[in-house]
């Protein structure tokens, strides 16, 4: 009979997320894909007979990290959003690509916003795509954790054919419950109308869903690209905003007095000025769509500093799949919050613990003696130098096991 050896990772420097120092000279011993303890290299007690020593020297340990705004079943790239209307069957496929490029990057978690609905072969019901792809991933203990949201639920007229849509309160809620009854973590309301200073609802019909998804244990969260819409997700208690492209001060006031969360995706407009060398689509060539580009990207920085200041939890998210960035590109957004004024471990912090509170699981996006194994080692110090998260050496929940004999 064989099982895993345990395995120790020697000499590491160790970023927890929580300061801007690492801990160096750090030992860390896993078994069963737990950490067993973590000690100075200096009083590692005694080791397993068989223990597989991995020299982690001049490597760092990072949490593995969390996406908080992804859509798994979505490839990105310039033509994200006709990419919806792809086969389902396609579209599953490239979610399995999408969980190697998480896994290889060090993403441990990823939280989907919204993904396309087919039948489903169980049963012929339609049900979003992820929700297959998170009961699949349950079983594969090296594939990504998933929370998911189901299929946006929008006014029509904004993107049709992708979401389910409603244009009243009653229509709206019902579609809630829906969503909920197929198994949906949380959901996910866009609340970008067909008009760009109105939001598709008032706040009322959104306070409806909000008390009902809490009474029945789950949360709701927004999509909010523009002003309007985030302050009636504001008022009517959202648990969260994604994107906030257009917060002022006082949103991002009562947003951290009521502890709303704001999921951050700055990169994706790095993404967008990148297609204007790489593609000839006139919204990203043009003058005109370049010009819109750097105006939304600097009202988008802004937004974040408001909210920083204010106080509010801030969660990193790439939009990879609902958006042009890729799976494997959250390294981009610790970035994107680096150069909108973060320091490097609140940026890093961004995309673990913070992610980790926001999905309501403790032990993501950090690294506790008795927690899962969930870490990665990258070449250079995150706490200082962010695009050394780029550099992944190992992930320690996808390394192959060292078989051992009983």
């Amino acid at each position: 009979m064989t099982s895993a050896r345990p395995t120790l990772y020697r000499d590491a420097a160790l970023a927890d997320a929580t300061g801007p120092d690492l801990r160096k000279d750090v030992s860390v011993l896993v078994d069963q894909g737990r950490v067993v303890w973590i000690r100075p290299l200096s009083e590692e007690p005694e080791l397993p007979p068989d223990v597989h020593v991995v020299d982690a020297g001049g490597s760092t340990i990072v949490p593995g990290m969390v996406d908080a705004h992804s859509h798994v079943t979505l490839p990105g790239g310039s033509h994200w959003i006709d990419r919806g209307a792809d086969p389902p069957d396609e579209l599953l496929d490239v979610a399995e690509h999408n969980g190697n490029l998480l896994g290889q990057a060090g993403v441990r978690w990823a939280r989907d916003v919204g993904s396309p609905a087919a039948p489903d072969p169980s049963d012929g019901r339609r049900r979003a795509l992820a929700l297959r792809v998170r009961e699949r991933w349950r079983k594969e203990a090296a594939r990504p954790r998933l929370k998911v949201a189901g299929t946006w639920l929008a006014h029509s007229g904004v993107l049709p054919g992708m979401m389910i849509e409603a244009d009243d309160g009653p229509t709206l809620l019902a579609a809630a419950r829906s969503q909920l009854d197929d198994g949906a973590d949380f959901l996910k309301l866009y609340l970008d109308g067909p008009k760009r200073d109105e939001a598709p609802w008032p706040a009322d019909a959104v306070r409806a869903v909000v008390e009902m998804a809490h009474g029945r244990g789950a949360k709701v969260t927004a999509h909010s690209g523009f002003l309007a819409g985030a302050r009636v997700g504001i008022e009517a208690g959202v648990d969260s905003l994604e994107h906030g492209f257009e917060l002022d001060e006082e949103a991002a006031t009562q947003m951290a007095r009521q502890g709303t969360f704001l999921v951050s995706t700055l990169a994706v407009f790095r993404s967008w000025m990148s297609f204007a060398q790489t593609t000839t689509l006139p919204r990203f060539v043009g003058e005109e769509g370049k010009e819109r580009t750097t105006k939304r990207r600097e009202l988008a920085i802004e937004s974040v500093r408001f909210a920083r200041r204010a106080g509010v939890r801030i969660a990193a998210g790439t939009d990879f799949g609902g958006g042009s960035l890729r799976a494997n590109h959250l390294a981009w957004e610790v970035e994107s919050l680096v150069e909108a004024g973060f320091k490097p471990w609140e940026a890093l912090a961004s995309a673990t613990v913070r992610g980790g509170e926001l999905l309501g699981e403790p032990g993501a996006g950090r690294i506790v003696e008795g927690g899962p194994a969930d870490f990665f080692l990258v070449h250079g110090d995150p706490l200082s130098d962010p695009a050394s998260l780029w550099r992944v050496w190992k992930v320690a929940w996808r390394s192959e096991p060292h078989a051992r004999t009983a």
